[in-house]
């Protein structure tokens, strides 16, 4: 079983023309970076569970009932009243999105650290905002800590959403010390340039390796062993590109959680990245059609 942990939110997407004065109507998405992946986890096949804290109000049930229409376990999700945290998306001419967040008093920051993890549970992937928001933030932090620990694959997806980070140097520097209990970091070339550093760096402080997706221009994979590796992107014609990187966590964690990284060679890793690139935009183009 994969564990995805982190937030559940509804992002609102301009889409069409409103009512008030031309302003765009706002068309609701279940989201959130982890939600995401574990949707696209269970859609690809792989056992997989949601850990995080979900409201009670219409949008979390709605979110619940996407996890479990994917086949996802939702045993480990905690509930709240708390109303659910809204993402509005901006999308630019290139099809990314930058949003902003209405997450104050929201079910899913009061996130607790949850006992052990199922038996069964082979890896755990976080990030996003999850990282970032008190008190829940610290709790996704000791559970990535203490499983690591016992030896499961971790994959981190800082996902960095910058209006939310009130000290970026003191979240440079949280993510750094996250790196010693992560097996694999996945980054974009944006999440990269904001939060500096090489992946050189990266590697030198614990992951195996570091993939990183450019867009368009495709995915990169950098390796201990001080290989890189590329693969181009899949071409696809769409609105946006929410919930790209996301596919590419899934992806991953399809293919790697019960592989030793150290044992892929160039044609190993050429396979999982160019699989990584066609799951991605099968996403996309599920966005545009649905």
């Amino acid at each position: 079983m994969i564990v995805v942990a982190g937030e559940a939110l509804i992002d609102l997407v301009a889409g069409g023309e409103g009512g008030d004065g031309g302003l765009p109507a706002l068309l609701p998405r279940r989201g959130g970076g982890p939600y995401n992946t574990a949707v696209a986890l269970g859609r690809l096949g792989s056992p997989a569970a949601f850990c995080s804290r979900v409201s009670t109000d219409a949008f979390g049930e709605a979110l619940l009932d996407g996890l479990r229409e994917a086949g996802v376990d939702v045993s480990l999700v905690q509930r709240g009243g708390e109303p659910t945290t809204l993402a509005v998306a901006n999308v630019g001419p290139d099809g990314s999105a930058r949003y902003g967040f209405y997450a104050d008093g929201t079910a899913d920051r009061l996130f607790a650290l949850p006992g052990a993890l199922p038996e069964e549970a082979r890896a755990l992937c976080l990030g996003t905002c999850s990282l970032v928001l008190e008190p829940g933030a610290s709790a996704y932090e000791a559970l990535l800590r203490r499983e690591s620990g016992r030896g499961l694959f971790t994959l981190l997806d800082p996902n960095v959403r910058p209006g939310l980070i009130p000290d970026p140097d003191a979240y440079r520097a949280r993510f750094r010390s996250w790196l010693p209990y992560v097996s694999l970091l996945k980054l974009s070339r944006e999440d990269a340039r904001w939060l500096g550093g090489s992946a050189g760096e990266w590697l030198a402080a614990g992951p195996s390796a570091v993939v990183m997706t450019h867009g368009a221009d495709g995915l990169t994979v950098h390796t201990r062993a001080g290989a890189t590796y590329a693969v181009p992107a899949e071409p696809v014609c769409l609105p946006d590109t929410i919930g790209a990187g996301d596919a590419v966590n899934a992806a991953l964690l399809h293919r790697l959680s019960s592989v030793p990284l150290a044992s892929l060679d160039e044609a190993g890793w050429r396979d999982v990245l160019a699989f990584a690139a066609k799951v991605a935009a099968e996403a996309c183009a599920e966005r545009r059609t649905g």
